[in-house]
């Protein structure tokens, strides 16, 4: 229990002191701060009962003496004793929080933003960019959180929130849909990669070195028909075509390196017959084998009868 301020002991001293203007306000502050702190218990009874600390303050404050600036020390100590922390304090201190983690969600938009915007890719029809400008203005506003009250730093810090929320969720829809681009894009490359070697490799299979070559390689590895055999095929398709895939008899209508008769033969073997030097080898090779054996086999009948 705190004990009243007490002046001297020394009876010469006392009167002098209880004359001055400086001890009687202190005496008048100590004895409200002891009413005050008497009553505690009650008003933190009525506050609980009631559900309103402020009324069971305020009635407190009437009732207590005047004590100068010593009652607002005494309504903080209630306050706080009642409610923990200070409300203001405590908001205050969130909303720092709720700053740096919005500024945290548009640090990494714009980030986004900007390598989107560099890479030019087609997003299709998805936003391209993380619209910031609201949350930014929240932040500015909670930043003057020192001026604001409780109720306007409770409204400002939930639309921070809500807001920071959305950007966080367009950002990450952004970064999906530039993700899906780039892959897109990435894919496509490939594509084109793809094509341009087939399309080289085409071009090399369709010279006369190219088409031989390739025979070569499909006589030993279907047929298993080594360079004894190649040398006669080599010999009839010389013969016949000069190994030119384009070659086209006009009087006959016999067509390509293997000279089919008609040309629509070789679709079987693939339906790029027409421009594909290795799919009219693939024909003719089968044709060999299943009319003559071998490749000099039909290159004899050749010889013997000017066809085969």
């Amino acid at each position: 229990m705190s004990v009243p301020i007490r002046a001297y002991d020394d009876p010469k001293v006392e009167p002098m002191l209880h004359d001055s203007r400086a001890l009687r306000r202190a005496s008048a502050a100590a004895s409200a701060r002891e009413t005050v702190r008497g009553r505690r218990p009650r008003w933190i009874f009525g506050s609980v009962a009631a559900g309103v600390v402020g009324l069971a303050i305020t009635a407190g404050l009437v009732a207590a003496p005047a004590a100068g600036a010593e009652l607002p020390d005494a309504v903080a100590d209630v306050a706080t004793l009642v409610t923990g922390a200070d409300p203001l304090e405590k908001t205050t201190d969130d909303s720092a929080i709720t700053i740096a983690l919005a500024e945290d969600a548009i640090t990494t938009a714009e980030a986004v933003n900007t390598e989107v915007a560099a890479s030019g890719l087609d997003l299709g029809g998805a936003p391209t960019a993380v619209d910031t400008a609201d949350l930014t203005t929240w932040i500015g506003q909670l930043g003057d959180r020192a001026s604001l009250s409780q109720r306007e730093l409770t409204s400002l810090e939930a639309y921070a929130v809500t807001e920071t929320e959305g950007v966080a969720a367009d950002t990450a829809a952004l970064q999906s849909a530039y993700a899906a681009a780039q892959e897109a894009k990435a894919a496509a490359q490939r594509a084109a990669e793809e094509a341009a070697a087939a399309a080289a490799a085409l071009a090399a299979a369709n010279t006369v070195d190219g088409a031989k070559a390739t025979a070569r390689e499909m006589a030993a590895g279907q047929y298993g028909w080594g360079d004894d055999q190649f040398s006669c095929l080599n010999s009839l398709w010389t013969k016949e075509s000069g190994w030119n895939y384009k070659a086209y008899n006009a009087s006959g209508g016999a067509t390509g390196i293997p000279q089919a008769l008609p040309g629509s033969k070789m679709a079987s073997a693939g339906s790029d017959w027409q421009t594909n030097a290795a799919t009219q080898i693939a024909w003719g090779l089968g044709y060999i084998s299943s009319v003559y054996g071998t490749p000099c086999s039909a290159w004899g009948h050749s010889q013997a009868s000017n066809w085969y």
